[in-house]
């Protein structure tokens, strides 16, 4: 609001209103005065403006005779002017000050809501990571619940596989056992190696052969073995002196036993290729779950590291957030430092904005904390999948030498067969000892996988932990959004001081009407001559050089009552 002097005050009034007020002793010590005129000037290089407009200074140093008022009237009227022309400039740039204090608050209003908008995009990612990341679990448990199932299948086919075995041995024994030899104890092979398959397919393949060759001469039995165990047969029953035809009888009934087991083994022989395909098969599916498991864990880490940035990236943003605050809130002091006389109420919003500081800092505090949580969690859970891996290469590298051992034994068996009878006992020892091993590695294994069952346990409750942190952000963020409100109020109440900013500008106006029915006043009393000649003898007596101070005392105090 632009305030122009009253137009019934022409400049030779002012030049003598000026003059008069100067004779009265109003000057740099007796003026009308206001605290902030006094402490805050404007720069001439346009530095801080005043926080109110400067109420009227006294014109002129020291106070002059009325002798002297036509030729101080032209330089009153000059500083009346000047200062006139000083308060509308201060008037204006409070106005900018506003102007600009508005502009500022319009942009921390934009700047929150475009975070408001930066957070939500994070969150939305965040859920759309664990909703992914909750989907590669549930694969990774129907892959591992596949898994199981196909090794207790496994388990299934070794043992049919090992059954079969011991009939083809039981057999085998039949013919090549002499009466009164103990069988030997069958040997159990986990692991089925191809090479010693197609041994025994070789040997069942000439056992058959050689039964058919000779079935008819009854002189020799298949596979070496067979046609030995015939032959001694033969022989026994020729020193006991039976007849030719009884002989003869006798070897129709052991060529047609032997064609009936080398059927049987035939029978055995395809049983046990299908085993074999089933086993290859079931070898394939498993390196091929291995492969996907080892994708699904790839992908899990991926999933972890983009995580990692996600929480980056947060972090960063609050560093932002917190720059920005820490700028608004130096920006808030400077002009608390400009309006500190007239705002009297900015001390409260100080205040609440000193204890929503301290409750951001203890929310980062805990946050961080919280994030220091988690990563020991997840080194924790590193660490149990690397002993988990770890065991894993013991098992693999336990069962490797038992398949080394024995392929040992079968190739031995190839060899020297009458060696591995006199050595079997020793083997079966060392086999005892090496199941004995086993079980104890086995009940380690089952150990270390109710340890890593428990720290899955203790992972999923840590994330239950985690899940209610979040909730609590969730909660301290809502808290946040109620910090904002109160800010918005404390702009309010900024925009309210202003307006009262407003009503001290028109009070000045007000009184500097007063100001001038003051000089309207002083004039009158100028006009009545016994008066203007009392206070001319009053002011220039010799006898009481103080006297005219009574009367200059009133009329200040009547000009200070006249001013609030």
């Amino acid at each position: 609001m632009n305030h122009t002097p009253s137009s019934h005050l022409s400049d030779g009034g002012k030049s003598t209103g000026g003059g008069l007020l100067c004779s009265l002793g109003l000057g740099p010590d007796r003026g009308i005065r206001s605290p902030d005129s006094l402490t805050h000037t404007p720069s001439p290089t346009g530095g801080t403006p005043s926080s109110s407009p400067p109420l009227l200074l006294s014109p002129g140093p020291g106070g002059l005779g009325l002798g002297s008022l036509g030729a101080m009237g032209d330089g009153a009227g000059a500083d009346w002017e000047s200062r006139e022309e000083l308060r509308l400039r201060e008037l204006e740039e409070a106005r900018v000050r506003a102007a600009q204090m508005e502009k500022t608050m319009r942009w921390w209003s934009d700047c929150t809501a475009n975070w408001r908008e930066k957070w939500s995009k994070v969150r939305a990612e965040r859920n759309r990571a664990r909703d992914e990341v909750r989907q590669l679990r549930q694969r990774l448990d129907t892959l591992t619940k596949e898994l199981t199932s196909v090794r207790r299948e496994r388990q299934e086919l070794a043992l049919e596989n090992e059954m079969l075995r011991q009939q083809t041995r039981h057999l085998r024994g039949d013919h090549t056992a002499p009466p009164g030899s103990p069988e030997p104890e069958p040997v159990r092979d986990v692991d089925l190696d191809r090479q010693k398959l197609g041994q025994q397919n070789l040997e069942l393949t000439e056992s058959v052969l050689c039964s058919r060759a000779t079935g008819t001469e009854g002189q020799e039995a298949w596979d070496g073995r067979g046609c030995s165990s015939v032959l001694n047969t033969a022989s026994s029953r020729l020193s006991s002196g039976l007849s030719r035809q009884e002989r003869n009888r006798q070897l129709w009934e052991d060529v047609s036993t032997a064609e009936e087991d080398s059927s049987k083994l035939n029978a055995l022989q395809l049983r046990l290729d299908e085993s074999q395909k089933v086993l290859l098969k079931e070898r394939e599916d498993k390196l091929a779950l291995g492969k996907n498991i080892e994708r699904l864990e790839g992908e899990n880490s991926q999933w972890k590291l983009k995580y990692e940035e996600l929480s980056k990236t947060k972090q960063e943003a609050l560093k932002q957030l917190n720059l920005l605050k820490e700028i608004h809130q130096d920006e808030l002091g400077r002009i608390s430092e400009d309006l500190e006389d007239e705002l009297g109420a900015r001390t409260s919003m100080d205040k609440k904005l000193a204890e929503l500081r301290a409750e951001m800092e203890r929310l980062q505090v805990e946050n961080a904390a919280e994030w220091g949580r988690r990563e020991r969690l997840e080194t924790e859970k590193l660490a149990l999948e690397r002993d988990n891996k770890k065991l894993r290469a013991q098992a693999e590298d336990l069962e490797e030498q038992l398949a080394k051992k024995r392929r040992q034994t079968a190739s031995a068996l190839d060899t020297d067969l009458k060696a591995i009878q006199t050595e079997l006992f020793e083997r079966n020892k060392e086999l005892a000892d090496l199941r004995h091993i086993h079980t104890k590695l086995k009940k380690q294994f089952q150990e270390k996988m109710a340890e890593l069952a428990h720290a899955n346990r203790r992972v999923e409750s840590h994330e239950a932990e985690v899940k209610k942190l979040r909730l609590r952000v969730e909660e301290l963020k809502k808290e946040l959004g109620q910090a904002e409100d109160e800010l918005d109020e404390s702009n309010n109440q900024t925009r309210k001081l202003q307006r009262s900013l407003d009503e001290q500008v028109e009070q000045t106006e007000n009184l500097q009407v007063q100001l001038e029915h003051l000089q309207s006043r002083l004039r009158r009393q100028q006009q009545s001559p016994g008066l203007f000649g009392k206070i001319r003898s009053a002011r220039f007596a010799p006898e009481n050089p103080e006297g005219p101070t009574s009367d200059m005392d009133e009329e200040d105090e009547e000009l200070q009552l006249q001013i609030p």
